[in-house]
């Protein structure tokens, strides 16, 4: 692995042993650690101007310079500590740079908080001479900050994990445990490429706080509280197998001349939100400015400075009853024929040959979408042979995907367009606007002649981020 990498990382936090792993790299000749390069507030450590030649005014002007000087350091491999909040515009380089070798240092997030509180309160940082160690007497642990303090440690490591998934590399992970076995910081010398070994570690460092944490902390009892309301395995997440979405930029829709851009959420109010874009200059529907791609709508947004973006979410029953029936249950233009025989087929749902026929009342509808529902959620979770389509995709997902392209500047509640369409045209300088249309109750059969509790249970538990997220409450 000699020739694999041409500098190191040592992602760490505060308190977690990076001072100690280092010191023993550093006694590695081929070896050379550059402390904290990338430190906004000092470069490499307190109270030093420059590093490799490169002082902080130019390292904050341009970090490549300082990366260019560590990687081209003569005679060693040359490396540097970087913390969750040191210069993010360091971060995206090295993970994206196979030639960084990465380390990954951690240590019990209870047990870094105590040490952190413990080293502000007493100003002490690093200890060579217990003689001079300082005491701080115990800590008060606020549950609150805490909190944040794992949070902080937790969304950088994911960061850090996905950043090396998608790009094929791989990490040494050192636990702050491991860093007293002298045959562990051997192995991380090896992945650094290095064939020499050490004896011993360096014994110029010493823990600062090796007493229990119940002698450290005052409140030691409210500890346990706070440990609990962490749901560190996400135990209470919401489950998501959709499959990430792209923008469809070619079914964006802006106004004919006014700056107002609509981004569709499909088996929502589509066709109301048009009729009212376009009677807002005067157009027909089908007149509007569709099919846009990437380049095409950039044109239209520098063309167009101050223009809102906008969607529609519809609540979860009406949104699905709509799709089941203009693409399940109807057979004109735009109906999805094939997936209405598989579902009849494979899935036993049981759909009319002819939605028209007298004999589909009201309660072979309820059945048949009560039965087309269990398919969504199955499909949803990714255990169907189907296609996850956009009419019954979660609309948390649908607004991700924008998010790719263009962020709506307001999403609006289906049924709160008659107040908020017109105050986004005022926004853009059409003080006068129709008003919205209601949209026309579902055929064959309406959603309020067979809805009820049972149908409103079984939507929430397939769009459960939907109800949490844009705060749906039951239909009716």
């Amino acid at each position: 692995m000699g020739d694999s990498f041409d500098y190191f990382v040592v992602f760490a936090e505060m308190r977690t042993g990076s001072n100690f792993l280092e010191a023993n790299l550093n006694a590695f000749d081929g070896l050379s650690c550059q402390g904290e390069a990338f430190n906004p507030h000092f470069i490499g450590y307190p109270n030093r101007s420059e590093i490799l030649g490169v002082t902080l005014e130019q390292r904050t002007a341009d970090p490549m310079t300082l990366i260019r000087a560590v990687r081209g350091e003569q005679g060693v491999m040359a490396g540097f500590r970087f913390f969750h909040d040191h210069d993010p515009r360091v971060l995206s380089i090295v993970l994206n740079d196979p030639r960084c070798a990465k380390i990954v240092l951690t240590r019990n997030p209870v047990d870094s908080y105590v040490s952190l509180k413990i080293a502000r309160a007493t100003g002490q940082w690093k200890l060579t001479d217990v003689r001079r160690r300082k005491e701080a007497g115990k800590i008060r642990f606020d549950g609150g900050e805490f909190k944040s303090h794992v949070q902080e440690l937790q969304d950088f490591q994911v960061n850090l994990m996905q950043a090396l998934q998608k790009t094929g590399q791989t990490a040494f992970y050192v636990a702050y445990e491991d860093l007293q076995d002298v045959d562990v910081m051997n192995g991380v010398v090896r992945f650094l490429g290095q064939d020499a070994t050490l004896e011993e570690l360096d014994a110029s460092l010493k823990r600062q706080n090796p007493s229990s944490l119940e002698q450290k902390v005052s409140n030691f009892s409210e500890v346990s509280g706070a440990l609990a309301d962490l749901d560190r395995f996400n135990l209470n997440r919401t489950p998501n197998f959709e499959p990430r979405r792209g923008a469809v930029v070619p079914s964006y829709t802006t106004a004919a001349s006014t700056p107002l851009l609509y981004l569709p959420i499909r088996s929502g109010p589509e066709y109301e939100v048009y009729e009212w874009l376009a009677a807002i200059d005067g157009v027909s529907p089908e007149d509007l400015p569709r099919k846009y791609n990437q380049k095409t709508l950039r044109k239209w947004r520098r063309a167009n400075p101050g223009h809102r973006s906008f969607t529609v979410v519809r609540h979860p029953v009406a949104r699905i009853h709509h799709a089941f029936c203009s693409k399940i249950l109807g057979d004109g233009p735009g109906s999805y024929a094939q997936i209405r025989k598989t579902l009849r087929k494979v899935f036993k749902v049981p759909l009319p040959k002819d939605p028209n026929d007298d004999s589909y009342d009201i309660v072979a509808h309820r059945a048949a979408f009560l039965a087309f529902l269990g398919f969504v959620k199955a499909n949803l979770s990714g255990q169907t042979s189907l296609r996850i389509d956009s009419h019954w995709a979660s609309q948390c997902e649908v607004l991700r995907g924008f998010g790719e392209v263009a962020l709506p500047d307001m999403i609006v509640r289906e049924e709160e367009m008659l107040a908020y369409l017109p105050v986004l045209a005022m926004q853009v300088g059409r003080m006068e606007t129709p008003e919205p249309t209601k949209a026309t109750e579902d055929s064959p059969h309406a959603l309020s002649s067979i809805y009820d509790q049972e149908i409103e249970a079984l939507v929430q538990s397939i769009y459960q981020r939907d109800y949490l997220n844009f705060g749906f409450g039951s239909w009716r």
